[in-house]
């Protein structure tokens, strides 16, 4: 079973900045794309950003000009540096392979918690 593995998370002040990373347990090369999720408290899960195996890049609209995301084929891990958190960026990020057809691509890891406040 193809699994991930994230880190990075940690409290942080409103404005700052975090570098979450995850590891893939397998080649991440000829996965269609690799993305970055969130779940807040009470809310359903969502799509961050996702990047395609041919560089193609979607954020959600409410983390363009913040996040950035990034894959390292060679090394089996993918980024997501986050700049000028707020508050509601609060959650468990998770990182996990998506099908073309959109489809997840492995196990959901134990994800990796953000939180910001002040």
């Amino acid at each position: 079973q193809f699994e991930f593995v994230e880190s990075g998370g940690d409290l942080v002040q409103p404005g700052g900045s975090l570098r979450l990373s995850c590891s893939a347990s397998g080649s991440i090369s000829s996965i269609h794309a690799m993305a970055w999720y969130r779940q807040a408290p009470g809310k359903v899960r969502e799509l961050v950003a996702s990047i395609s195996s041919s560089g193609t890049i979607n954020y959600l609209d409410s983390v363009k000009g913040r996040f950035t995301i990034s894959r390292d084929n060679g090394k089996n891990m993918v980024s997501l540096q986050m700049n000028n958190l707020k508050p509601e960026d609060t959650a468990v990020y998770y990182c996990r392979g998506r099908y073309a057809n959109g489809l997840g691509f492995g196990s959901w890891g134990q994800g990796t918690q953000v939180t910001v406040s002040s």
